[in-house]
């Protein structure tokens, strides 16, 4: 199940408040390139917490734009 654009627009980092850019996966993950975290999508559902984010890994998600 993948996040609807709707969604998208509006999520934010909640650490930094910078926008978000989306890798459908698999995993499908939420990033952000301000703080460097990455964010997971469980069943659809945003995992939004800064203590369950991990490091961005450049390699691992490259930048989609």
């Amino acid at each position: 199940m993948s996040l609807s654009p709707e969604l998208l627009k509006i999520l934010v980092c909640p650490k930094c408040k910078a926008s978000l850019e989306h890798h459908a996966g698999p995993p499908e993950v939420l990033v952000c390139r301000a703080c460097r975290l990455v964010y997971s999508v469980q069943d659809g559902i945003p995992v939004m917490l800064i203590d369950e984010a991990q490091p961005l890994d450049d390699a691992k998600y490259p930048p989609t734009a």
